[in-house]
């Protein structure tokens, strides 16, 4: 059994054990950690941090997380409406006036959250360095026609969700959205998390590694629905060689462009699971948490092909919240336990070829450990 490095309280040794058994069989390296009411009860790593399996994946390594950045954007755009800067239910033009044409003027600052903004796709955009012009892509997202009548269904946005939030914090703070997140939820509570990387921190980086058997071009794309029909979808294809690259490091994509590890995660968001607050440091109000487990649609999502349900940025699942990424990162929290329970790998798995309950095996046993 492979060798489990870090911090884990007896009563979840289940957890280790299954950190253990992935590395043993699907994974090359990863971190799981798990907060019980603001404070750690698990913080543990093994494995490595390259496909050759030459360097060992260390306490602070850190890796691509993709699409469970969203939960940190999230975070950021409920900081802002419990200090009162942010209305949830405000049009996005309140503060971004360039977006009300088109049909927008209905767009609310909580559709953006909840996926149901209408605006799943960057509409012309043909390449990922495009990606990398902050500028052309918002003005691009202010001149487009919404596919449904905002609010009224559900389409995962799955680059648009953090253009469209961080142009609103931006709107509202000066600040691009990593800037905001550093200043205000990494630095206060040593959260060792960042959306873009900058190249002080490239010698900590575990690459992601494509799914097995197949290469870094392997691209992210739209799910399959019944059938296997696809949504069709028009945008610059997303390959495991951009994300791995120096010039994504670099770049502002705060929907998916996040680096850090599960213990990085699982405190950040850990706030909202714990009313707030994190090791004496309060974030937000109680009552400011609430939006993140709040429904705002349930229903087919028309881009994920299947039954969601949305809340003010996250995933709802039962009494949990939370949200994953490409290839098989995951953070979950539940209020009512006040538990997080984060899972951070490099190696990637494809849903359509391979089963992927890495993530859920963690959470299944984290819960264990509850009971």
């Amino acid at each position: 059994m492979t060798d489990i490095e870090g911090v884990c309280e007896p009563r979840f040794d289940a957890v280790r054990e299954a950190l253990a058994a992935l590395l043993g069989k699907d994974d090359v390296g990863a971190s799981v950690a798990v907060y019980v009411e603001g404070e750690p009860v698990v913080d543990i790593w093994g494995g490595y941090a390259d496909a050759d399996r030459s360097v060992s994946w260390e306490r602070d390594t850190l890796t691509g997380v993709n699409s469970t950045t969203k939960n940190m954007v999230a975070l950021c755009a409920l900081i802002l409406a419990d200090r009162g800067q942010l209305d949830l239910s405000a049009p996005v033009a309140a503060y971004w006036p360039e977006f009300a044409v088109s049909g927008k003027e209905r767009v609310l600052v909580r559709h953006a959250l909840s996926h149901t903004a209408g605006l799943p796709d960057l509409s012309g955009l043909t390449t990922v360095e495009e990606l990398y012009d902050w500028e052309r892509v918002a003005a691009g997202l202010a001149a487009q026609t919404p596919e449904w009548e905002p609010g009224t269904a559900a389409g995962y946005h799955a680059l648009t969700f953090g253009f469209l939030v961080g142009e609103i914090v931006r709107r509202i703070t000066g600040r691009g959205l990593g800037e905001f997140f550093a200043d205000e939820v990494a630095k206060p509570l040593g959260a060792d998390f960042h959306i873009g990387l900058s190249a002080e921190h490239d010698h900590r980086l575990a690459p992601l590694i494509p799914p097995p058997s197949l290469t870094e071009e392997y691209a992210s794309s739209a799910p399959s629905g019944p059938g296997g029909a696809r949504r069709k979808y028009t945008g610059a294809a997303i390959r495991v060689r951009d994300v791995n690259s120096v010039a994504w490091r670099r770049a502002q994509i705060p929907a998916v462009n996040g680096f850090g590890n599960a213990r990085s995660v699982a405190l950040a968001q850990s706030v909202l699971a714990n009313q707030g607050s994190v090791g004496g440091l309060r974030l937000l109000s109680p009552r400011g948490c609430e939006p993140a487990w709040q429904e705002v649609f349930r229903g087919d999502d028309r881009v994920l092909r299947t039954p969601m349900s949305w809340t003010v940025g996250f995933g709802k699942f039962g009494n949990s919240f939370g949200w994953g990424g490409w290839g098989g990162s995951l953070v979950v929290s539940d209020p009512d336990s006040r538990v997080t329970v984060a899972y951070v790998m490099n190696q990637m798995i494809d849903p359509e070829r391979q089963e992927d309950s890495r993530g859920m095996e963690i959470i299944m046993a984290a819960y264990g450990g509850l009971r």
